[in-house]
């Protein structure tokens, strides 16, 4: 665009040259540079991210829901999105999925719900619950990958097919990948049924339960 300003100006300049008129002391446009980094703290991206409009989603939400627990978790969760109940409260999972997670760490990994970080993959409530495509998922994971960065957790648990997939980029299905360690970066990937998903096909959640258990394994071993 700046190209194109100054390649009109100068052209007039020609022309009113060409009439007769003098001209000195031209300051070239200059765009206001602007800055395409994203904040090195967590509470400022928070803020960042709570103003975003750069997809039809937030034109439907009523929160913005971030993430909330430790900024220092060695676990991070993700899962697909906001439903409802969460673009109502701004906190992500709550409801009955959210106790079921909570019951799953509690139990299974022996921690609380204060000493992990949860969030999605999208920050706004795709309508109707659906699924968030891929211009929607693909816009907001700049947010969450700033979040793993400045969290640094150890181990990060893809709640559901929609996360490891625009975690991993692998469209491995659940039931293929589930419980598996990944490694990437500087943290390893745990792919694992969502408790929406147990909800409403219980007879999956030994499987969920074996998964975690794995989690508590992984766990166990870091550095205290």
């Amino acid at each position: 665009m700046k190209n194109l300003y100054n390649a009109l100006q100068l052209k007039q300049l020609y022309i009113l040259r060409s009439l007769g008129y003098n001209y000195s002391d031209i300051t070239p446009y200059k765009e206001d540079e602007i800055s395409l980094q994203l904040p090195q703290n967590i509470q400022e991206l928070r803020k960042l991210v709570s103003k975003c409009h750069l997809c039809e989603l937030s034109k439907y939400r009523k929160n913005v829901v971030f993430g909330e627990g430790n900024t220092n978790a060695k676990i991070l969760f993700v899962g697909e999105a906001p439903g409802g109940s969460e673009d109502e409260s701004g906190k992500p999972f709550v409801g009955r999925s959210g106790d079921m997670l909570d019951k799953i760490i509690t139990n299974v990994i022996n921690i609380s719900k204060e000493d992990i970080f949860i969030t999605n993959i999208v920050k706004c409530h795709p309508p109707k619950n659906r699924e968030p495509n891929s211009i929607e998922a693909h816009t907001c994971l700049p947010f969450l990958y700033r979040q793993i960065e400045l969290i640094k957790p150890k181990i990060v648990v893809a709640l559901g097919g929609t996360a490891y997939h625009y975690l991993t980029g692998d469209e491995t299905k659940m039931s293929k990948i589930r419980g598996i360690a990944i490694e990437k970066d500087d943290y390893t990937i745990v792919p694992t049924y969502h408790p929406s998903y147990l909800l409403r096909n219980p007879s999956h959640k030994h499987e969920a339960w074996e998964d975690f258990k794995k989690i508590k394994q992984l766990y166990d071993a870091l550095p205290q």
